[in-house]
């Protein structure tokens, strides 16, 4: 009754929020495809682009309506453009939501965008080959693509070019192609053209932006969701020009990129000249919130101050307003209806999807209780171990501190090392942000290998000594050896679990075209590019969570491990949510208090900007995802008595989190 009831929540909750997405039938969600080719003739193809299209039931081929391109951000997918998609469409507007590539489910590769060997480590026109911001660039693939984020195919050779033959081929990340496709449908006004982008989405936005100039799609507005500027000297003026931007800057943006390499966002990056002369401005008139320039002549630019981070920007409620009223006023102010811009539904379709999401996990629960009253499955439970080699409160608090600061301070340099320097073959491990985490992971797991034999030897010789058993890994039976048929059984209990969400997913995208999600991409469908690629990274995965849920849920047993009930639960839970979660909670008040402060983001602060960024915006996401992993593997290491249902339950979640749809190669 339990699993039902959460089932048919979630799918309450699904149809809600796609009565949200549709605006109640006014709008048609659809999806497409579209070819990538590389080359001016078009001779290389490089696979298929996917996109959601959200058309309004007013635009016909008899009323056309403005058309605006979305391109998400580094990590995210189309759906991550929901909220303006949704106001948008409301309003009237047809919008096209690419799946950039390497993201979501188009298939080609990050790669496809191009890299040289060398890099610029400021704003573009401002480096100098003599204070070495100009520099070469070396190392891996990815490391170069990674560093030439904001390098643009529409730039000068000097920069977009190589003498090794390389190039920055499309720093549209396909949405030239995707904006082609938008601005030919016949209920599309092509005089009435717009992009947004976010982050990465905002170099590819203004790549559309050049690509299209002097063309008669050229788009009338650009807005750009905490983007990079640049000067004028970069790229060939007499050829280029861009129509009404907007810059939505995030006070407390974590990537250097978007802060022109300053620590702090004030009035001093304001009155910048590289700001000045985006403005077309001077310092003492350049303000905050305030439109310069015309929308009649393309020469509207405005910078508007959001007092949120990088991440949540693409759903701020007042950076949306703004926009949707730039859009309105490039348009023209019969363009669209007169929804006022503050009337927005669309952050309602993401809390309804979150939760849709969580009480599919919590069905987790009930299937888990009906699959373990199958006799074959109810050999994974067996007694928790002797309670002789619980920790005491010293111990076990001096254990505790220790693990969360060798996780919380190795994070920073090992999920950078992972994400861009780490030698791993590039063809088998395309996911950039897994190679971030496989790099944690792999000193993590050295570190918790070294303690766990040297644990080991010392209990060896006390009369107590309760083997595998004891750390989670063996059976009662077989106290001494590593249980296989637990492992087995265990596993195939988990692929039981996975399959109901799964299936729960699948039935979401296929009736709604929706995600299990908030606002960040977390369970997708997959590909079979990007099965494979859960596939490659599950077993590193696994073997993190084994040794980790043995380390904190067996070997640091304490009393509350043996309560039963609520108090039990709750008690034991703490405590392995702290050490789970502890280490990145540390470094989430180090990178935010000295940011929130004024001084800057901690691990900028600390470490320098080679640590910022990415990982660091990330934690917003990790840190809530490891505490719901914490209460799976709580609970299930409690049900069963050893750690294998839950590492294994969380390692899949984690690999299908990081391989569903983010940054592929």
């Amino acid at each position: 009754m339990l699993l039902g009831l959460l089932l048919i929540c979630a799918f309450v909750a699904l149809t809600i929020a796609n009565g949200i997405q549709t605006d109640h039938g006014n709008i048609v969600v659809t999806e497409g495809v579209i070819d990538a080719y590389r080359g001016e003739g078009g001779e290389e193809h490089l696979g298929m682009m996917t996109y959601k299209l959200y058309t309004p039931r007013t635009a016909t081929a008899e009323n056309k309506a403005p058309g605006v391109l979305l391109l998400h951000g580094y990590q995210n997918d189309r759906e991550t453009n929901a909220a303006y998609a949704i106001e948008l469409a409301r309003r009237g507007v047809v919008v096209l939501s690419l799946d950039e590539y390497g993201h979501g489910f188009s298939e080609p590769g990050l790669k496809e965008r191009g890299y040289v060997n060398h890099t610029v480590k400021v704003n573009y026109g401002e480096e100098s080959v003599e204070l070495g911001t100009y520099k070469k660039a070396g190392g891996t693939v990815r490391y170069r693509l990674l560093m030439n984020f904001s390098n643009l195919s529409f730039f000068n050779d000097y920069y977009s070019k190589d003498e090794d033959g390389n190039a920055i081929y499309d720093s549209s990340c396909g949405g030239a192609a995707a904006y082609a496709v938008l601005a030919t449908m016949d209920n599309v006004d092509s005089s009435r053209l717009g992009i947004s982008g976010h982050s990465m989405g905002t170099w590819a936005g203004w790549s559309v932006a050049a690509a299209f100039a002097g063309t008669e799609y050229e788009p009338r507005a650009t807005v750009l969701q905490c983007g990079e500027l640049f000067r004028d000297s970069v790229y060939d003026t007499g050829k280029i020009h861009f129509n009404n931007v907007l810059l939505l800057q995030a006070k407390w943006d974590e990537f250097s990129y978007f802060r022109d390499y300053k620590r702090v966002v004030d009035d001093d990056l304001l009155k910048s000249d590289l700001r000045c002369e985006f403005l077309g401005t001077t310092a003492d008139q350049a303000a905050w919130d305030t439109t310069f320039g015309s929308f009649e002549d393309g020469t509207a630019r405005r910078m508007e101050l959001l007092y949120t981070n990088h991440r949540l920007t693409t759903h701020n409620a007042r950076g949306l307003a703004v926009a949707l009223d730039w859009f309105k006023a490039a348009f023209g102010p019969e363009s669209m209806n007169d929804l006022a811009s503050t009337d927005q539904t669309a952050m309602g379709k993401e809390w309804l999807v979150l939760f849709a999401m969580l009480v599919t996990l919590l069905a987790m629960v009930p299937l888990a209780e009906l699959l373990l009253t199958i006799p074959f499955f109810a050999a994974v439970v067996q007694p928790l171990p002797p309670k002789a080699n619980i920790k005491p409160r010293g111990k076990w608090w001096r254990g505790a501190v220790i693990t969360m600061l060798i996780a919380g301070f190795t994070y920073p340099f090992m999920t950078q090392l992972g994400h861009a320097l780490l030698p791993l073959p590039e063809g088998i491990f395309r996911m950039t942000v897994g190679n971030g985490f496989i790099g944690w992971y792999s000193l993590l797991i050295i570190v918790m290998l070294v303690t766990s034999l040297t644990a080991w030897r010392k209990a060896k010789k006390t009369e107590t000594f309760d083997g595998f058993y004891g750390m989670g890994l063996g059976a009662e039976k077989e106290p001494r050896k590593i249980s296989w048929k637990l492992l087995g059984k265990s596993a195939l209990l988990v692929l039981c679990l996975l399959g109901m969400v799964y299936a729960v997913v699948a039935l979401a995208g296929c009736l709604y075209l929706l995600d299990l999600r908030f606002i960040w991409p977390f369970f997708k469908t997959f590909t079979w590019a990007r099965l494979g690629q859960f596939c490659v990274y599950l077993p590193l995965f696994a073997l993190f969570f084994l040794l980790n849920n043995s380390k904190i849920m067996a070997s640091m047993r304490t009393e509350a491990t043996y309560e039963p009930g609520a108090k039990g639960f709750l008690g034991s839970w703490w405590r392995n949510a702290l050490m789970m979660v502890g280490g990145v909670l540390l470094i989430v008040l180090i990178e935010y208090i000295p940011f929130f402060l004024g001084i800057g983001p901690g691990a900028d602060v600390l470490f320098g900007s080679t640590f910022g960024g990415p990982f660091m915006s990330l934690l917003i996401l990790f840190v809530p995802q490891v505490l719901v992993f914490s209460l799976f593997c709580t609970y299930l290491y409690r049900r069963t008595g050893s750690v294998y249902p839950g590492a294994l339950l969380v390692a899949s979640l984690a690999a299908w989190i990081v391989t569903g749809g983010s940054a592929m190669l």
